[in-house]
């Protein structure tokens, strides 16, 4: 059977109803442009209904354009709630404080977003927590709105469920300051610093122990029960060749791992999974490349990246050497591919 190729990512078509709001607020109406990207009441009212990561960028960046206003996406998540996150929302909402809100919220996020190349995560200590969410990177007028989205989103999200504005006591962004970098102290009401390592707020201690207005105990483990459920059967992997091609993405990020690192993530020594592999008809290498050449097709077809930008993120050490391999996976350089794909769509 042919293996499934790499995607970027996708989220869930919930996530438009608070842009579309956003665009509302600004005095424009949505309805033009979700119908040129296919989004009708029909899209909405499917189960699961997703949409791919670049098609969303791509939407957030006409919206911005309609609207004027590059901090919309800090307008879309204080316009976000809870039930646009479908099952995991839903479960969320039900916790019995913050605390595990946010933990509902990292531990389900596969079943309304999904990005390959990593995920978002919960970080305790004595002091508090950090919500981090992990975005594709580096940094354009295409994804900026995302961070700033889901990062408002959240603030605005967990005080739903306490029925008061929660303390953020800092929050850290990747990218470099933006234009409208002011913006952001007055939407979280506390430091921000820029050219951070991680995209992440702070939460304290008493933050995180106020309680959820909705939680109802039977609920609560019922719907987690069903998350689990849910998030087993999405993530089921049938064969060695998959759990590798996803263990890559995170891995490749300005550097090329080899089979010993895999190996200890999939913790098997690596002449075992070198034998594993053969028995399955391939080798490591040859899962490498691969994912690389899926990844490099669905960076040139469905982002503004350029090219030098794609070669780090696949880890190759030059983008000359990138543009080598592409030639030799394709027939087609970089450019070619991406001009061709263009006239195409």
């Amino acid at each position: 059977m042919k293996p499934q190729r790499v995607k970027l990512g996708d989220l869930s078509v919930g996530f438009v109803h608070s842009m579309a709001a956003a665009l509302e607020q600004a005095g424009q109406s949505p309805s033009e442009l979700l119908e040129r990207f296919g989004l009708d009441a029909a899209r909405f009212a499917e189960p699961q209904a997703r949409l791919s990561i670049p098609r969303y960028m791509r939407l957030g960046h006409a919206a911005i354009q309609q609207s004027g206003d590059p901090a919309l996406g800090l307008t879309m998540g204080r316009l976000s709630r809870l039930s646009q996150l479908g099952l995991a929302g839903v479960c969320a909402a039900q916790a019995p404080n913050l605390r595990e809100a946010a933990r509902a919220l990292t531990r389900f996020e596969r079943l309304y977003a999904s990005n390959y190349r990593g995920q978002s995560s919960f970080h305790e200590d004595s002091k508090g927590a950090w919500l981090r969410f992990y975005s594709i990177s580096p940094y354009n007028a295409y994804n900026r709105f995302v961070v700033d989205s889901v990062l408002a989103g959240w603030q605005s999200q967990l005080s739903q469920l306490t029925g008061t504005g929660i303390r953020v006591e800092k929050v850290e962004i990747e990218f470099p300051a933006p234009d409208y970098a002011e913006r952001y102290a007055d939407h979280f009401g506390c430091p921000v610093e820029f050219e951070a390592g991680a995209n992440q707020f702070r939460l304290a201690l008493d933050t995180l122990a106020l309680r959820g207005l909705e939680h109802c105990p039977s609920t609560w483990r019922q719907l987690q029960d069903i998350c689990e459920r849910e998030l087993q059967q999405l993530t089921r992997t049938r064969s060695l060749r998959e759990r590798i091609t996803q263990l890559l993405g995170p891995l490749l990020h300005g550097r090329e791992p080899d089979l010993e690192e895999v190996a200890a993530r999939l913790q098997m020594p690596s002449w075992t999974l070198r034998r594993k592999l053969a028995e399955e008809g391939t080798q490591f290498r040859a899962i490498l490349n691969e994912t690389r050449r899926d990844l490099a097709m669905a960076y040139i077809r469905d982002t503004e990246l350029a090219f030098g930008e794609i070669a780090y993120l696949l880890g190759f050490a030059s983008a000359e050497a990138f543009q080598r391999a592409f030639k030799r996976w394709s027939g087609s350089t970089p450019g070619e591919f991406r001009r061709a794909q263009r006239q195409a769509g």
